[in-house]
């Protein structure tokens, strides 16, 4: 599928030292560990692809926040326009470029950046996926702004987040601070559902689905679609 050419990419996103510092450096330690991590709910994720498949069009131009490693880019990216996929390590992008050349998708571009760069223009995206990433921002009603700044009137933010409050107490207020000491865990914020569902409204964005694709008990990996109102809202 052609590429579109309706809204530029900005070209190229700044890939020296980005904002979230810490967290690179984190993601960096990890990335090779990360990326032979088996999924543990794979009939989870791949529901999750499959509704996020039906919301992409070939002439979308898309985002992807906090891309990790890059299979879920790749697989994502044939249908779309074009996808700029971002993360925050080097290490993580290096692999993401690695599995691309190995898998080509011509649709796709791999850059290191954090959530809220500020180089990429005003409404420029379709769509802005967000897996796995809002919990782990260091301020999550700035990050949705910047989304919601760069989604055309109308483009839907796509999101997966694990929502930490709705897990055993014992996970994030024991647990999660452990491995943080021990650096085997990155600095994650705890909130449930009403939570995210009210910063992204306090954005102006508009909830268009609350979805969960677990299959394995409770899932506390909240699925939103929200979007960008076509019109601003009227004084008052």
């Amino acid at each position: 599928m052609p590429a579109s050419t309706s809204t530029p990419l900005i070209d190229p996103v700044p890939t020296g030292p980005a904002t979230g510092a810490h967290q690179a450096r984190f993601w960096d330690r990890i990335a090779r560990r990360y990326a032979t991590e088996p999924i543990a709910d794979m009939a989870g994720y791949e529901a999750t692809l499959r509704r996020v498949q039906g919301l992409l069009a070939p002439g979308h131009e898309v985002l992807e926040l906090g891309c990790g490693t890059g299979n879920t880019a790749l697989r994502l990216a044939p249908a779309v326009g074009r996808m700029l996929a971002t993360d925050v390590s080097p290490a993580m992008i290096a692999i993401a470029q690695a599995r691309q050349a190995a898998q080509p998708a011509p649709q796709l571009r791999f850059a290191v950046a954090s959530a809220d760069a500020p180089a990429l223009p005003d409404g420029a995206f379709d769509r802005v996926l967000a897996f796995n990433l809002l919990h782990l921002v260091d301020r999550l009603d700035a990050t949705l702004a910047h989304v919601s700044r760069l989604l055309k009137p109308g483009g839907l933010l796509v999101s997966k987040t694990p929502c930490l409050a709705e897990m055993n107490p014992l996970i994030p207020h024991l647990m999660v601070p452990l491995m943080r000491a021990l650096g085997r865990a990155p600095r994650v914020a705890s909130f449930g559902e009403a939570d995210l569902r009210a910063a992204m409204e306090r954005q102006g964005l508009r909830i268009e689905a609350v979805e969960r694709h677990g299959t394995r008990g409770h899932d506390w990996r909240l699925f939103i679609v929200a979007s960008k109102p076509l019109h601003p809202p009227g004084p008052g």
